[in-house]
């Protein structure tokens, strides 16, 4: 079993973090493809109100887990060279990046389907909770759908 990586970040993820990560694998030359995920919080309309932001919190010691099972799961399925999984705590604005996933393989169908089977498991398995922020600064919890 692989080490744990951290996956929190506080914030947003920056676009310059992300093109950090991708610049990092230029030297990778066995990877054939990359897939990348980017979550990124809507300013959905609810009863009325638009989300301003999205509030993210998480039991980081049981969610930190949750995505190292996920992650392992995801490398015995799928012939990966890497992968990268980033989620934001805090507060994220409409129009910013709050899930990062990243996968690199030899091929592109082998990225495609890891990156679709990462996403699902996190989204249905771990537990991270938001809340979203109108302008008048009262909340609801996120429900996520499917």
């Amino acid at each position: 079993m692989n080490k744990r990586k951290t996956v929190f970040i506080e914030g947003p993820i920056t676009p310059s973090f992300i093109a950090n990560s991708i610049e990092k694998h230029q030297t990778k030359t066995t990877i054939g493809a990359h897939d990348i995920f980017l979550g990124q919080v809507r300013a959905d309309k609810i009863e009325g109100k638009i989300v301003q932001a999205i509030d993210y919190s998480a039991y980081t010691e049981m969610a930190e887990g949750k995505f190292h099972e996920i992650r392992e799961a995801t490398f015995s399925k799928y012939d990966l060279t890497c992968m990268h999984i980033y989620h934001s705590l805090g507060k994220v604005k409409a129009g910013e990046i709050c899930l990062f996933v990243f996968v690199s393989a030899p091929h592109r169908k082998v990225a495609f389907e890891a990156l679709e089977f990462l996403v699902e498991e996190i989204k249905k398995e771990v537990p991270v909770f938001g809340k979203e922020v109108f302008e008048d600064e009262t909340h609801v919890w996120k429900v996520n759908k499917v």
